[in-house]
């Protein structure tokens, strides 16, 4: 794996990127897996899902600075925690990139996707009416993304099944730029929480990240 991005938002975040250029059997020669892990490992389609699982994985013991097993399981939610680490995780993915991010200071999210003009055919199934105006029509679809990116990565931060892109999200008015912050509003079981929600351009990918 190459490193090809990290980042220090401040002594308590942190988060990097990885290039998948190993093999799945490379990937597992890095790690020590338990049985609950080998099992879901063996669940997996073989490819990309494969690879992104094992990649986070390994990426997870660089940001962490160990050679030792590191426990990472699931909550009923799907969202990863490290029960043995005094950090709160983040894992993504996308095509060749794997990416972790870790936090003291609270819950966090991160998204990495791909840039493809396909966000075009579904821009009403997460952005409503009143946030597709103020999408740029210059950077239509690198904005679209980076909304995509920012409610993905607070709907990982909050860990919680049944929140709605579209009816539980909404952000803010901003304008792109290759890297910035949007202002985002959960609204959840009659509350309102407000995430800043960074995000930015790396190659052809659309990053985004926050912290609770």
């Amino acid at each position: 794996m190459a490193l090809v991005y990290l980042r220090e938002l401040d002594s308590a975040t942190k988060f990097a990127i990885w290039k998948i250029e190993e093999s799945a059997e490379e990937l597992l020669s890095k790690l020590q897996l338990d049985d609950n892990e080998k099992e879901r490992l063996r669940n997996l389609s073989k490819g990309k899902r494969t690879l992104h699982w094992l990649a986070t994985r390994v990426l997870l013991r660089y940001l962490l600075q160990t050679d030792e097993y590191i426990h990472c399981p699931s909550d009923s939610n799907g969202k990863p925690y490290l029960p043995d680490y005094p950090y709160k995780v983040s894992l993504t993915h996308s095509f060749d990139y794997a990416g972790v991010m870790l936090s003291t200071k609270g819950e966090c999210g991160m998204d990495l996707e791909i840039v493809k003009d396909k966000v075009l055919r579904i821009k009403e199934k997460f952005l409503k009416p009143n946030e597709l105006t103020f999408i740029s029509t210059e950077q239509e679809i690198l904005q679209l993304y980076a909304c995509w990116c920012a409610k993905e990565a607070v709907y990982k931060l909050q860990g919680n099944k049944g929140v709605s892109f579209l009816h539980d999200m909404t952000i803010r008015p901003f304008n792109y730029k290759a890297q910035g912050v949007m202002t985002l509003d959960l609204h959840k079981d009659g509350k309102t929480s407000t995430f800043q929600v960074y995000y930015e351009q790396f190659q052809n990918y659309m990053l985004g990240y926050a912290v609770g």
